[in-house]
């Protein structure tokens, strides 16, 4: 049987530059995150990707010409999702504590969906990334660091929270020891163990308030 030389119009658009039909951006930073949240960033390639999506690996250099690229999106998406989130809790609660346990239940909600929190997971590897995602990491976790140091100093002013450092040491121990958390419930399998491992984070800040009422909240 003779060959058909002539590939079929789509991968052939994709071979010149254009994306294949029904593929967007959105499409790839969909699966590249869950990748990135379950694997790492150096846990998978473009062909990955390419083959979930049935699609060429040039389609997506049309969206994403590297994958340095496609990992800076990543990090812009996620941290706007989170930012929003944590509107939706300034919105939604007025008193510190609760704005605190809202705060915490993002990151249940992550490990509940069998993930790790995206800029957790590209911590691990920062070394390995490239310069221009190490910064946007760091602006990453500047920013929820003074999102919550700000919700714990507004605690402490009206009597609600009690802790002895300044409000950004006691977030940034927090965040820290979130994260921690996600790590090792994860290795367990186990969503459990991150709200044993925060409750007694909550407590010794918080003391032992009546459950709050929660609405889950999600980072994207």
């Amino acid at each position: 049987m003779a060959r058909n030389l002539k590939p079929p119009p789509q991968r052939a658009a994709a071979r010149r530059g254009r994306p294949e039909t029904g593929q967007s951006a959105h499409n790839i930073l969909d699966v590249a995150e869950r990748l990135v949240q379950t694997r790492g960033y150096n846990g998978f390639s473009y062909a990955d990707i390419a083959a979930e999506l049935g699609v060429t690996k040039a389609s997506l250099h049309y969206h994403f010409a590297s994958k340095a690229d496609l990992g800076r999106a990543l990090i812009e998406r996620y941290d706007a999702a989170f930012a929003h989130s944590l509107a939706a809790i300034d919105q939604r609660f007025t008193l510190p504590g609760d704005r605190l346990r809202a705060y915490v239940a993002l990151y249940e909600s992550v490990i509940r969906g069998q993930r790790m929190c995206l800029c957790g997971m590209l911590a691990a590897e920062v070394s390995t990334l490239p310069a221009p995602m190490q910064k946007q990491l760091n602006a990453y976790f500047d920013a929820n660091e003074s999102w919550l140091g700000q919700v714990l100093a507004a605690g402490r002013r009206r009597g609600e929270l009690q802790f002895a450092e300044p409000a950004r040491e006691r977030a940034r121990a927090m965040i820290g020891a979130l994260e921690g958390a996600l790590l090792v419930a994860r290795v367990y399998g186990d969503a459990r163990r991150f709200r044993a491992a925060v409750d007694p984070l909550i407590r010794d800040v918080c003391g032992a308030p009546p459950p709050m009422r929660r609405r889950r909240i999600s980072p994207g």
